[in-house]
């Protein structure tokens, strides 16, 4: 077989999906456009239905729907249950590839790998990075970890579910930095919600607050973008340079909002971690320098400033 028909095949190859919510569901049909042929499993086998109906295949049993192919993707709750799924199936994961897109800790996903391992398995750790809907489309991106071997050899068959962004060899890369993802997205929803409930407080709805406060959050990017080409480049080099914004003003604001949040009648629980974050910077003598001096307290929580 020449390259060109070695690269169609991994194309086109059979692949398993296991884990049919949403996801599982968007990823059996992307694949399915592609043109592989999908086998599935689901605990509740009614979830099949429609993707059965766009030409899936139902396994009745996760051994049979893991010796359909080489390339199994688990969707699941978390990486418990893919133990919960394939212990019963342990004697047919040899020779194959598991690609975890499952959400869990970055120490859990390196024991899953390990695990596979001892069943002579291969084992990729993926972050699927857009919500079930955008799955398959250009604004899709998958962050993979795990043996680069393995990512060469499936990634064609993977490539339709978004853009592969290869992190590295440790299975936990790729989900770190899915959960790193994942505190920026549910942090900023927070505070869309926080400020949200604020401006409601003066009578304005929702739908005059959002649309303000996420056109502010689109502008945060090139905000942090203008002072520096690369960001992080200061931070890596241990520099927090405070001639755009220190601690003492950036810590300001905060007390700022935990002061209107009090006498508005609001949860205080986010805006007090943030003013945390700024109050010790400023205990430890940093409060001229810019406000990424608060990763300081973030790394060592527990450190004092007599420590």
């Amino acid at each position: 077989m020449n390259e060109q028909q070695h690269h169609s095949t991994r194309q086109n190859s059979a692949v398993t999906v296991i884990g049919l919510g949403p996801m599982g569901q968007a990823m059996t049909r992307t694949l399915l456009a592609a043109g592989h042929p999908v086998t599935v499993w689901n605990r509740t086998a009614g979830r099949a239905d429609g993707v059965v109906a766009d030409g899936a295949r139902l396994a009745t049993t996760p051994a049979e729907a893991v010796e359909a192919s080489d390339l199994v993707i688990l969707s699941l709750t978390d990486y418990r249950a893919m133990y919960d799924v394939l212990d019963g199936a342990t004697a047919s994961l040899a020779g194959r590839t598991l690609v975890n897109l499952s959400s869990d800790t970055p120490d859990r996903t390196r024991r899953a790998a390990a695990w596979a391992a001892g069943h002579h398995a291969a084992f990729l750790t993926g972050g699927v990075m857009v919500p079930a809907p955008m799955v398959g489309t250009d604004a899709a991106s998958v962050f993979y970890s795990g043996a680069g071997e393995v990512m060469e050899r499936h990634g064609a068959a993977l490539a339709p579910l978004g853009t592969a962004r290869y992190l590295g060899a440790d299975p936990g890369l790729a989900q770190m930095m899915y959960q790193a993802q994942l505190a920026v997205f549910l942090t900023t929803l927070s505070a869309l919600m926080h400020a949200t409930a604020m401006l409601g407080t003066a009578g304005m709805k929702a739908a005059e607050a959002l649309p303000e406060l996420l056109s502010f959050t689109d502008t945060i990017g090139a905000i942090l973008r203008a002072g520096e080409a690369t960001p992080g480049t200061a931070l890596d080099a241990g520099e927090h340079p405070g001639d755009l914004s220190t601690v003492t003003m950036m810590g300001a604001t905060s007390d700022h909002i935990v002061e209107t949040s009090t006498s508005l009648g609001l949860d205080l629980a986010l805006p007090l971690a943030v003013q945390a974050h700024y109050r010790r910077a400023i205990d430890d003598g940093h409060g001229g320098d810019n406000w990424t001096r608060i990763i300081d307290a973030i790394r060592t929580p527990h450190r004092t400033a007599r420590d």
